[in-house]
């Protein structure tokens, strides 16, 4: 066990996990009070989650959207940090076990955020591409871009074609996001690094199971995103579900079937959430239910916040969404409650201040819904940018993104095009036509 993790202090000690959006606010909100925190994650850095499609296309480098944990905390004398898995939590002995040892806890948070959801179609989990972190990013980097180099040198037809489909499941804004900047990709970098291959054989499909992209959006804004992926080219079904993918073939609930070695997943997420919390603090898309204080059901002094957590109200009966901002506010919020369950006084309940919602979809093609505002276009996209920019942790990170965007902007290039590391998976033993063995996948 690490001893150094369970100094003895006369301050209560909070133990948040996760160093998310969520978990750093409320770290920067302890600031200068009497506790001891300590941030635990598996990563060292924070992610820009909203950014990862930029570094999958080649928009950025990886180290634009991400920032050291430790250097974000660097004045911070109550605070210390530690790289490590949590296995599990004891609420009753109020105990986290981690790959480093036991650690007590006075209060404990949990600010894990979400993993992709595959809604258990586990065939589906084994051959699409998710992108809920930066290396899972930089693994579809490498795929799109070795899929590509290979469609070079391809003489079946067939074959040729898988590698050059691209579908995307999921229709919210990474969705969007991500079909437009690989339509982009096709119609700007394709023509100057790839002459050979026709830009007519590379298609991009955005998949969603519901009437409408951006379906928590405004109409207008949905009608304007579809209308904006069409003018790229990408070609989008709505009202059609996946019905299974083997790595090769991609089967649609219309019928439809279309050869690919490229699925990128977007289409739902999951909390993820450490063993030990009752079952019934659980509830849909394994989110862990809160109460107005952030207080996990069933728990005095166990907190959850972001993604993870289900603030389920009238007005919200399936939980507050899971984007930036809720986490913010909650990690402010519960800062201020702490400190009041602390000194014995009354904590606030957690009001969301709803914000708007944006995505992007392309050059100069973005969709904003603020309040009862709407609009759409170049203003939009320069807002969208403009936000982005400024949420980004850290100056060089601000700085190393906006020269990468101005440079995109008038040169119509994507400068990060490079194969670093090499993502392969066990190609499925060919018998006849598209039927082969269920082999497994594994990044190098």
């Amino acid at each position: 066990m690490d001893q150094s993790v369970n100094n003895s202090s006369a301050f209560p000690k909070i133990v948040i996990i996760g160093g998310g959006f969520g978990g750093i606010e409320l770290t920067k909100r302890l600031k200068n009070k009497e506790t001891e925190v300590l941030m635990l994650d598996r990563h060292n850095y924070h992610t820009f989650q909203p950014l990862l499609y930029q570094v999958a296309t080649g928009g950025l480098e990886a180290d634009s959207i991400a920032f050291p944990l430790r250097k974000i905390f660097k004045d911070q004398k109550n605070f210390t940090f530690r790289v490590t898995e949590v296995e599990r939590i004891d609420p009753n002995l109020k105990k986290v076990y981690s790959t480093i040892g036991e650690i007590d806890y006075d209060y404990l948070v949990i600010a894990t955020g979400s993993d992709t959801n595959f809604f258990g179609q586990k065939e589906i989990e084994r051959y699409s591409m998710p992108m809920k972190t930066i290396p899972e990013a930089l693994n579809l980097r490498s795929m799109i871009l070795q899929n590509l180099e290979e469609a070079l040198i391809e003489n079946d037809p067939l074959i040729k074609s898988s590698l050059l489909n691209f579908v995307v499941v999921g229709g919210g804004p990474t969705g969007v996001e991500l079909s437009g900047a690989l339509a982009e990709l096709k119609k700007h970098v394709l023509p100057k690094d790839y002459p050979e291959l026709s830009i007519n054989d590379v298609k991009v499909y955005l998949v969603e199971g519901s009437a409408e992209v951006l379906g928590a959006m405004s109409e207008q804004a949905s009608t304007k995103a579809k209308a904006f992926l069409e003018k790229l080219g990408v070609q989008v079904l709505t009202n059609i579900r996946v019905v299974s993918y083997d790595g090769k073939l991609i089967k649609l609930s219309d019928g439809q079937a279309i050869d690919t070695k490229n699925v990128l997943w977007s289409a739902g997420v999951k909390g993820s959430i450490p063993e030990g919390l009752s079952p019934d603090a659980i509830t849909r898309a394994n989110r862990i239910l809160v109460n107005e204080f952030n207080q996990v059901k069933g728990y005095e002094n166990i907190f959850a916040i972001g993604d993870v957590a289900a603030f389920i109200t009238d007005e919200k009966p399936n939980g507050l969404p899971g984007v930036a901002p809720v986490a913010i506010q909650q990690g402010k919020m519960l800062a201020k409650n702490l400190i009041s369950f602390i000194n014995n006084e009354k904590p606030e309940p957690f009001q969301y201040f709803d914000k708007g919602s944006m995505a992007t979809v392309g050059r100069n093609l973005a969709v904003v819904d603020i309040g009862k505002i709407r609009f759409q276009g170049v203003f939009a996209w320069f807002v969208w940018m403009f936000v982005h920019l400024m949420s980004l942790v850290g100056f060089r990170n601000k700085v190393v993104t906006f020269v990468n965007w101005v440079w995109s902007y008038f040169s119509y290039d994507r400068g990060t095009r490079l194969i670093i590391r090499r993502f392969s998976r066990i190609e499925p033993v060919m018998t006849k036509g598209r039927d082969h063995d269920d082999s497994g996948s594994s990044p190098l």
